[in-house]
């Protein structure tokens, strides 16, 4: 799936264990590919955010963690997290401070987020940021955007009866 208007991923319904199982084994190829050590806790937190798809903050992260057997300690989440985000795998979600893997992670692109306020799931679609007003202001005061990050808050469509009551 690419281009501005890819329908977005995290809220429609789907054969999620298919999803989890090819995700898993794009990210083993690429790392192999582009000479990445996917390490085995580096994997786990990959398959934990694929398995939840939703977004976990570090802390459930080492949880989690620790109950597969991994290290106990926050660095060992911490350092998995940020070779993953590094390496566009997973995105971090600011309003949530937490990660969500990423919907995309074959393609160069600037994500755009729509989190429900009240389950707080996580759909990822592409942003074009260098289009639009943001792109005009940009290119106006002569600023080149390098990265956004955009999030959007509202009611995903498990929830919106809900959001009525």
């Amino acid at each position: 799936m690419s281009g501005e208007n890819a329908t977005p991923l995290g809220f429609e319904k789907h054969d999620h264990k298919a999803c989890v199982v090819g995700a898993l084994a794009a990210a083993e190829a690429r790392c192999a590919a582009e000479g990445l050590r996917l390490t085995p806790v580096r994997q786990k937190v990959l398959e934990l955010l694929l398995r939840e798809h939703r977004a976990l903050g570090a802390y459930a992260i080492l949880d989690l963690l620790r109950d597969a057997g991994f290290g106990s300690q926050p660095p060992v989440a911490y350092r998995a997290l940020d070779f993953l985000a590094e390496h566009g795998f997973v995105h971090k979600i600011e309003r949530l401070n937490a990660f969500v893997a990423c919907a995309h992670p074959n393609e160069n692109h600037s994500p755009a987020f729509m989190i429900c306020r009240l389950c707080d799931a996580v759909a990822e679609a592409h942003s074009t940021p260098a289009k639009g007003a943001l792109g005009d202001a940009a290119r106006a005061a002569g600023f080149q955007i390098e990265k956004t990050v955009v999030e959007a808050e509202g009611v995903c469509p498990a929830c919106v009866d809900k959001a009525d009551a």
